[in-house]
């Protein structure tokens, strides 16, 4: 992995970008916006593994995460058909334990880190890492490969189906 200083500077720029979108899909009020900058830290993520460069992830950030669960939260939005979506998201009285447990949380991560011996660099990243994987997913794991993406199928299935107005 290449270090210079525009990777480094583009590494601060994504993890501000995953912080700051990360707090807007809590804060916002209309859900709508939220599963939008839910869009956006899944993108600055993808942009983070490529920076490490793992392309790989990447890709698989940008097409499961950013692409497949975002659309089923905008289904599950789609099934609660409220008339005004700007209130949906409403805070309730439950702030002050998540707060709580998000800062036993980060104790415990910080805690966990300063314990922990990191390793160094280690062997360099393989070259060609898409191309290996997906030899593998077209040639040994073909059949699980297959049944994910028909299992993938009958959810989108099933969500129109549920999705669908019922016509009297």
């Amino acid at each position: 992995m290449e270090s210079s200083i525009w990777t480094v500077l583009a590494f601060y720029i994504l993890a501000a970008t995953i912080v700051g979108s990360a707090l807007l899909v809590v804060c916002l009020r209309n859900i709508v916006h939220s599963v939008l900058w839910l869009a956006v830290c899944f993108i600055a993520m993808a942009g983070l593994f490529l920076t490490l460069d793992a392309d790989f992830l990447a890709a698989v950030q940008v097409m499961v995460y950013a692409g497949a669960v975002c659309i089923m939260v905008v289904f599950g939005i789609m099934l609660i058909q409220r008339g005004n979506m700007g209130q949906t998201n409403l805070f309730n009285s439950q702030t002050k334990v998540s707060a709580a447990v998000v800062a036993l949380v980060i104790t415990l991560c910080g805690a966990l880190s300063a314990r922990t011996q990191w390793a160094t660099a280690g062997a360099p990243v393989p070259e060609k890492t898409v191309e290996n994987i997906a030899q593998l997913l077209l040639s040994k794991y073909v059949i699980p490969f297959e049944v994910a993406a028909l299992l993938l199928l009958v959810a989108l299935v099933g969500a129109i189906f549920l999705a669908r107005e019922v016509k009297e």
